[in-house]
Formats: structure tokens, C-alpha cells, sequence
């Protein structure tokens, strides 16, 4: 693969990953009337015609019933995550902290020495009771909660674009996916860290960009691939092989998470924007690499993806054909 068709396929990667924000314009204007189109003719449009008078309490709910929950559930993890979480930490950092300072400033004066070492403590204090008693236990809930969420958007979004989603053959496998998966992104997490702390500034920060790039994209592609069962290794080997494409696609959501030191306020911009890129991933065709030029920013994390979890998990032993019953 040369470099134009590396260039190219970052490029239609970055232009995908925002065609969800426009996709959502007609979503669940599409869906409804999917929806609405499943029964007979005659029953859609004495449907459309209830819908449309709103005369009586059940025909109103039979509304709300039939109407997707996209922009609500977007909306609502705009509101809980930037409205009431963000707006909270930044109110309380940029505003009530700075407004006690003053405070004591006018009562020890400015440049006093008293006024400073109370504030040298009672600073602190405040932080740490606010992170404990508001921040933590939020941004616990707000985890429950968006994934919750996101996983409606993404069935939502799948059940439009391609159907009935391919769930696993067993429950143990199901829950086997979810928590590897969950260790497989923690590790990839600690390997993008590591190489950051290369003693070579630009090469240690290009090679974590790439690869929370590439962790945002298997983020935001992992709800429609779960759904057409993929496991976890082909998922892996799959963004690995093609990595200019998805490269581009998770660049914009690292750079707007990079935006604020604060792992906090950037969880809580994640939060917000990551809807569109589950909407974005559904959407896309990924632009794959045909001589399946891997670059190989998942080593070791995949190598133990695929030791542990095609061998163990994915690739059960067989009866043998001998055995009959």
C-alpha cells in the first residue's frame, strides 16, 4: 500500500467519522416510519392518521411507543454529561473556588501570609470533599448510565441499516466477549501510555496518538461488529490490518478529548460526542487495505487477544467425529 492510498484512506477514515452527526438529522425520521410500514397499508395509515391528530391518550401512546429513542438518548447524554457533570466541575473550579479566594483575600488581605496559608489547606479540602462526595460517585453513575445508552443508539442504528442483530451462541461466550474485551481495552490503555514516555517526544506522542486513535475507532465500529458476531480477536485483527482508515476515523475524537488535561472533563466530552461516532461507525464502510498492511500498534495487546481468547473462548474443543449419540 503506498502512500497515496494510506493518505487517501485517512482522509475518507476522518470524513466518515463525522457522518453521523448528519445522519442523525433523518434517523428516527426513517426508523418511525419503518416502524409504521410494518403492518398492512391500510393499518399505516390510519396509524399516520391517529399519530398525526394526537386526540385522545392512547393514540398518544401509541406514539411514543412506535418513535425511536436516537436524538432522545443523545440529548440526554448531551444534558447528563455536558449540562449537569461538566458544567458542574467547571462551576465549581472556575467559579466557586476563585470566589472563596477573593473572599479570603478581602478579609486576611491579598498578600497576607495568614490569608495564604489558610487557603494553602482549605483549598485542598474543598477539592477533595466535591471530588468525593459530587464528582466520584457521578461519574460512576454517568458510566452506568451512557453505556446503557450508547447501547441503545447502536442497536437502534443497527436494527435500521442492516437488521436483526447475530447474537453470540451462548450465554457464557456473550459474557466471555464482554469482560475480555473490557481487559483487552484497559491493557491497550497501559500500551498507550508506556510509549508516551519514549525519550523521543514526537515519536512517543505520534505512536500514542495513533493508537488511542485507533482504540477510539474500535470503540465506536465494536457495537455494530458485536452485533454481526464478530469475536474479539477478528475484531482487533481487523482495525490492525486497515489501520489508516480507522487512524483517521478516531482522530477527531482524540483531538477533541486532548483539548483539556483534566481526564475527567475529557471523559465527560467523550461522552458527549461518542453517540455520533456509534451512529458513524454503523454507518461507514471501511476503506480496507488490499495488501492487508498491518502496522502492528495492537502488539502485544492482540497477541494476547488471540492466545487467550480465539484458542480458549472462540475455538472450543470439538466432539469428535467418532462420537456418536
Amino acid at each position: 500500500m503506498d502512500l497515496k492510498q494510506i493518505g487517501y484512506s485517512i482522509f475518507r477514515g476522518f470524513y466518515d467519522s463525522f457522518s453521523g452527526m448528519i445522519t442523525i438529522l433523518y434517523l428516527d425520521k426513517e426508523i418511525n416510519e419503518r416502524k409504521i410500514n410494518r403492518v398492512s397499508p391500510t393499518r399505516a395509515n390510519a396509524v399516520r392518521q391517529k399519530l398525526d391528530s394526537r386526540e385522545s391518550t392512547p393514540i398518544r401512546q401509541l406514539k411514543k411507543h412506535e418513535e425511536s429513542k436516537v436524538t432522545k438518548r443523545i440529548i440526554q447524554c448531551g444534558v447528563l454529561n455536558g449540562g449537569i457533570f461538566l458544567m458542574s466541575i467547571l462551576l465549581f473550579e472556575y467559579g466557586l473556588l476563585p470566589t472563596i479566594n477573593k473572599v479570603f483575600g478581602y478579609i486576611f488581605g491579598n498578600e497576607s501570609f495568614m490569608g495564604k496559608f489558610v487557603w494553602s489547606w482549605m483549598e485542598p479540602m474543598l477539592l477533595l470533599i466535591f471530588r468525593t462526595v459530587w464528582v466520584i460517585p457521578l461519574f460512576l453513575l454517568s458510566k452506568l448510565v451512557n453505556a446503557l445508552w450508547f447501547q441503545d443508539i447502536a442497536d437502534s442504528a443497527y436494527r435500521h441499516s442492516r437488521g436483526r442483530p447475530v447474537f453470540a451462541q451462548s450465554i457464557s461466550k456473550l459474557l466471555a466477549d464482554s469482560i475480555f474485551s473490557i481487559v483487552i481495552q484497559f491493557l491497550f490503555l497501559l500500551q498507550a501510555t508506556a510509549v508516551s514516555y519514549i525519550p523521543i517526544y514526537m515519536v512517543g506522542y505520534t505512536l500514542s496518538l495513533l493508537q488511542m486513535c485507533m482504540l477510539y475507532s474500535l470503540y465506536a465500529f465494536e457495537y455494530k461488529w458485536f452485533n454481526m458476531g464478530w469475536e474479539l480477536h477478528k475484531r482487533l485483527s481487523y482495525i490492525e490490518a486497515n489501520w489508516p482508515y480507522f487512524f483517521g476515523f478516531g482522530l477527531p475524537m482524540a483531538i477533541f478529548t486532548e483539548l483539556s488535561p483534566s481526564w475527567i472533563i475529557s471523559g465527560c466530552v467523550f461522552s458527549i460526542l461518542f453517540p455520533f461516532f456509534i451512529i458513524s461507525g454503523n454507518e461507514a464502510i471501511p476503506i480496507q487495505s488490499p495488501s492487508g498492511y498491518p502496522l502492528h500498534v495492537f502488539s502485544p495487546v492482540i497477541s494476547i487477544s488471540n492466545m487467550f481468547f480465539s484458542r480458549t473462548i472462540g475455538n472450543p474443543k470439538k466432539t469428535p467425529t467418532h462420537v456418536q449419540k
